[in-house]
């Protein structure tokens, strides 16, 4: 095995305290698991002759509560950690063409810092400025899909008609969150055309709240809206409410707060 390959027995030291100094890409996996056995030694062999991040690999019988704790579902599951926290992800058998492609979108490079300081621009407040850093990393760099993904969130709440062509650059690199902006950017739109309801008054608020950039407060009343009336509008909050968790993913603040609740409302 590469030395750029370790099999965790300290999930602290050998991920989260590592990741600080380098990004590690952790391959959780199990024995039975037969696509485990094939994506493994394709991550292995890349990690070989891998610049600027490590590998590695989490048996999730022998940390099942490492697994639990992030929420692993299915696997293999690939999560990458930089600066100890999960920055993206995959799962499945993937092959090496893809992973490389994942790889170039979800490592830390120079653009990172833009993206980070929009982000934390926007945070404070300023989504106009995070919006106009973001417009002139991609003037020099129009193929930067994390710059595009972090504008067409921002524009939810100032533009969500220029969503569309935000995303069309980005192909089919990361349908998921692709499709889920199209989806919240169309309730968005169409919040003035909502029939009436028991639900339409907190779906409305539901969008209000997407718009302020405050995603509990959007959960919250999707969960409302589900509970008053689950087949609003053609399943309106459901599909908000899916498309807040693939765009933001389980492990988000929000999204983990609300998941019971949520996935309760869904189906109870």
């Amino acid at each position: 095995m590469s030395t750029r390959t370790k099999d965790v027995s300290d999930f602290t030291r050998d991920v989260i305290q590592r990741s600080h100094e380098t990004p590690v890409l952790v391959d959780f996996w199990a024995a039975w698991c037969g696509p485990c056995r094939t994506l493994g030694p394709v991550l292995e062999r890349m990690a070989e002759g891998a610049e600027g991040w490590e590998l590695a690999k989490v048996d999730t019988e022998a940390f099942a509560e490492v697994a639990q704790q992030y929420q692993v579902m299915s696997i293999p599951n690939v999560k990458l950690f930089v600066n100890g926290e999960v920055v993206d992800e995959f799962v499945g058998a993937l092959s090496e063409r893809e992973i490389r492609a994942f790889l170039d979108r979800a490592l830390p490079s120079p653009r990172s810092a833009v993206i980070t300081e929009a982000r934390a621009r926007a945070d404070a407040g300023d989504v106009a400025g995070a919006q106009a850093a973001l417009e002139a990393a991609l003037a020099a760099q129009p193929g930067d899909s994390r710059a595009r993904l972090l504008l067409a969130e921002l524009l939810l709440r100032t533009a969500p008609e220029a969503i569309e062509a935000t995303l069309g650059p980005i192909g089919d690199e990361v349908p998921d969150r692709v499709e889920a902006l199209r989806v919240i950017a169309h309730w968005v739109m169409q919040a003035g055309r909502l029939p009436d309801g028991a639900a339409r008054e907190p779906f409305t608020a539901a969008i209000t709240a997407v718009r302020a950039g405050d995603w509990d407060g959007a959960l919250e009343n999707v969960v409302a809206s589900l509970r008053a009336q689950r087949g609003y509008a053609g399943g309106a909050a459901r599909e908000l409410g899916r498309g807040i968790y693939l765009l933001l993913g389980v492990e988000h603040p929000a999204c983990d707060r609300h998941y019971r609740s949520f996935t309760s409302a869904l189906y109870v």
